[in-house]
C-alpha cells in the first residue's frame, strides 16, 4: 500500500489514497470494511488485479468494460469477476483504460455475462444514507485485505474534489468506512452508482469520485 505522493496539496495529512493493501498480517475476524459486513452475492463486482497482486475494488457496468478509480490503473491489469472470496472468480485481461479525474474506465479482453452495475445521473442529496463496497482492509492498520467483499453504509455530508481535482462525494460512517485496497470501488444510493472511491482517512470520512459529474464520458466509451 501507497500514501499519495502527488497532488498532496489537495488532501489532509491523514487523508491517503487507498489502492494496495499493507503486507498481508493477522486479520481481526470481528470487523469488515472497518465496521460493516461481508456480502454474499455482488455479480456486478470486479477484482482489480496489477502484475498478480490485488490492488482496488471496481464494477462491472457493461459486458467489456469495468469502472475503478485511475489510481489503480498501470501495467498488467487484470480483473477477477464473478466471485465475493478475493482471489477466485474469472480472470480476465485488461487491454486498455481511458482515465477523468480520479475515475477509470478499463476495457477488457473479452466479454463477460452478468448482472452490470446500474450507474446514477444526478449526485445523492445531502443527508443521504449510500452504501458502500470493496475488499479493502479490514482495519486501520495491522491487517490485509479482506477475503470478502465487504459493505458498509456512510451519510453524504456534501461535495468536494476528488485525488485529481474532480468532483468527489464527501460522506462520514454510520456503520462502517473505507480504507486501502477499497480504492475503485462503488458507494451506491437507491439502487444505482453515484461514487468511485478515491480518498480516505481510515477512520471516518471518504471521498467519492461522482460518477454524475463523468456520466457522459462514461457513456462515450462504456455505452452505458
Amino acid at each position: 500500500m501507497r500514501l499519495r505522493t502527488t497532488m498532496l496539496a489537495l488532501l489532509t495529512a491523514a487523508t491517503a489514497v487507498f489502492a494496495t493493501p499493507v503486507a498481508a498480517q493477522a486479520d481481526d475476524p470481528g470487523v469488515y470494511i472497518i465496521g460493516g459486513g461481508t456480502v454474499s452475492s455482488a455479480p456486478w463486482s470486479a477484482q482489480i488485479y496489477r502484475n498478480g497482486s490485488f490492488t482496488c475494488s471496481g464494477t462491472i457496468i457493461a459486458s467489456r468494460y469495468v469502472l475503478t478509480a485511475r489510481h489503480c490503473t498501470g501495467s498488467g491489469m487484470t480483473v477477477r469477476i464473478g466471485n465475493v472470496n478475493r482471489g477466485s472468480g474469472t480472470l480476465v485481461s485488461v487491454t486498455t483504460y481511458s482515465s477523468r479525474y480520479d475515475l477509470a474506465v478499463l476495457t477488457l479482453a473479452s466479454a463477460v455475462n452478468t448482472s452490470y452495475m446500474p450507474l446514477g445521473s444526478t449526485n445523492p442529496p445531502v443527508g443521504a444514507t449510500n452504501n458502500i463496497y470493496g475488499w479493502g482492509m479490514t482495519c486501520y492498520s495491522g491487517c490485509s485485505a479482506s477475503t470478502v467483499l465487504k459493505t458498509a453504509t456512510v451519510r453524504v455530508t456534501g461535495f468536494s474534489t476528488d485525488a485529481y481535482g474532480g468532483q468527489a462525494i464527501a460522506s462520514t460512517r454510520i456503520n462502517g468506512n473505507a480504507w486501502r485496497g477499497d480504492s475503485g470501488g462503488p458507494q451506491v444510493y437507491n439502487g444505482v452508482q453515484v461514487g468511485v472511491a478515491s480518498t480516505a482517512d481510515g477512520q471516518s470520512r471518504q471521498y467519492y469520485g461522482s460518477v454524475p459529474n463523468s456520466r457522459s464520458w462514461i457513456r462515450s466509451i462504456a455505452g452505458v
